[in-house]
């Protein structure tokens, strides 16, 4: 039998059978032994100012994976040298924010190689796996980061170290389904160089740009520096945060990937719906599904700013593996005309408004400028989501919003603006801001709170930056943050056990 075939074979019935199902099944997990050593260590870049870590560096054949099912570990080491891959999910775990789940390797490593740019700029690599993990039936769903590591050929040598990142699923019904952000990881992603959906020469927001998941995360690129997302996309920055809190209130939580939200089935397992981060990229069978999620009474929480902005459909990879690449078409169609024309302006020449109207399944939409910082500042104080924070109208919490946003609230009836102010795009030039809350067809709700950064004042695991851009930032977990979300969570049926 083939190594690979070996470690695919026996993974299945490695670790320790769990009991659990629904909502204790978190809690069992989060029980289990954590550990701080899931984190980069020692990671070097090949320029300073580049992005890429080629001294090892790997992806996935899949965003996400269910139990039971097969995925490849693709790595490259720019030397031959032997390596193991550490597989960590990521949680609260006592506060440690992540459990050591298995190690696979040692493997021997070599550089594969560069993929050649193809049409639309696509860049796919093509590499050989170096083992297939078959996933046991006891991992359950989260976001897991296989640490690659070189082995040192001498005690005087160093190691090296990068992240691939993927998310297990399931199928069961949950109180929450959170879904990750990956599709715009993905679009941000420049490896190996300078690729992403936003280095066309046309310009930054150019159509018909193609980005593959079939090649390495560099590190981010965007508005701060944060070594530990060489490998894991956003996750870390931006999302992490809300997964660690949610687990260590014992909430009842499943995870899935852009891609699994294709359908309204795939949504209508939970009682709640949770975008987060920056969740710009959507094809639209995703605003497809959440409308259809939300007409059968599923509560929506919009924990992030500039979601649902940009239609990229989904097709497959050379090889027919479906939802592996994303192109841009155009945006979806909440602006005005006179936003469209400043769009062109903005944007590139070539804007173009194509979907539905984004702002029907979130309550607000994104606005230009679409960038900046600020205060989130109370407004509607005697509404319920705010009962126990002893806020009053005109209350701050500082930094908060950024470094996207949404404001011009859309024409919903019943539609109710909980916060709103101004967003400072370059220190002089301001932009509006509003957090929305509407109701559903059968008792549920929408929920924007409008900016990218609600995550960060719920938590701020091992591990995490709390990040800053335009001269503005949040400063942590804030405890009226996290009576809000308590309370959204509340009013959606999902209960935090351990409170």
């Amino acid at each position: 039998m083939k190594r690979r075939d070996f470690l695919a074979a026996t993974a299945v019935v490695s670790g320790t059978a769990s009991t659990a199902s629904g909502a204790s099944l978190i809690r069992e997990e989060n029980a289990k032994p954590g550990t701080t050593d899931w984190q980069l260590t020692r990671v070097k870049l090949d320029k300073s100012t580049g992005v890429r870590s080629s001294l090892i560096e790997g992806y996935c054949s899949k965003q996400s994976v269910l139990a039971g099912e097969t995925i490849d570990f693709m790595v490259s080491t720019a030397q031959p040298a032997k390596f193991t891959i550490e597989i960590f999910r990521t949680g609260y775990y006592g506060g440690k924010g992540a459990r050591l789940m298995q190690t696979l390797g040692p493997f021997d490593g070599r550089k594969q190689p560069d993929p050649e740019m193809g049409d639309k700029r696509l860049m796919e690599c093509q590499w050989e796996p170096c083992v297939t993990l078959a996933i046991p039936s006891d991992w359950p769903s989260g976001v897991y980061l296989g640490r690659l590591i070189t082995i040192s050929p001498a005690p005087d040598q160093p190691y090296w170290q990068n992240y691939v990142v993927f998310i297990v699923r399931d199928t069961r019904k949950a109180d929450i389904l959170l879904q990750c952000s990956d599709n715009t990881w993905q679009a941000y992603n420049k490896w190996p160089e300078n690729t992403s959906l936003y280095t066309d020469p046309r310009g930054a927001h150019a159509r018909g740009v193609k980005a593959s998941f079939d090649r390495p995360y560099g590190k981010y690129a965007q508005i701060y520096e944060n070594p530990q997302s060489i490998g894991s996309g956003e996750w870390l920055c931006f999302e992490f945060p809300l997964a660690y809190w949610l687990e260590e209130q014992g909430y009842d939580v499943t995870y899935c990937s852009n891609s699994d939200c294709l359908e309204a089935a795939q949504i209508t397992r939970a009682k709640c719906f949770l975008s987060v981060g920056h969740d710009e990229y959507w094809d639209v069978r995703q605003y497809d599904a959440v409308k259809g999620a939300i007409d059968a009474g599923v509560n929506v929480l919009w924990l992030t700013g500039n979601a649902v902005c940009s239609v990229v459909p989904f097709s497959d990879s050379s090889d027919g593996r479906p939802n592996r690449i994303i192109e841009r078409t155009g945006h979806f169609s909440g602006m005005s005309d006179e936003e469209v024309e400043m769009a062109r302006r903005v944007f590139t020449e070539d804007h173009v408004k194509i979907g539905p109207d984004e702002t029907l399944i979130i309550g607000a939409r994104t606005v230009i400028p679409f960038n900046g910082g600020g205060d989130w500042i109370c407004t509607k104080p005697e509404h319920w989501m705010f009962e126990g924070t002893g806020m009053k109208a005109g209350d701050r919490i500082p930094g908060l919003v950024g470094w996207e946003h949404h404001g011009a609230p859309a024409k919903i009836p019943g539609l109710e603006i909980v916060a709103e102010g101004v967003v400072w795009a370059s220190g002089t030039t301001p932009s509006a801001y509003t957090a929305t809350i509407f109701p559903g067809p059968k008792g549920n709700f929408v929920f924007n709170a409008a900016t990218i950064f609600w995550a960060q004042g719920l938590a701020s695991p091992p591990g995490h930056i709390i990040p800053w851009s335009h001269w503005s930032r949040p400063h942590g977990p804030d405890e009226r943050v996290q009576r809000i979300t308590e309370n959204l969570l509340r009013r959606a049926g999902a209960t935090a056990a351990n409170v």
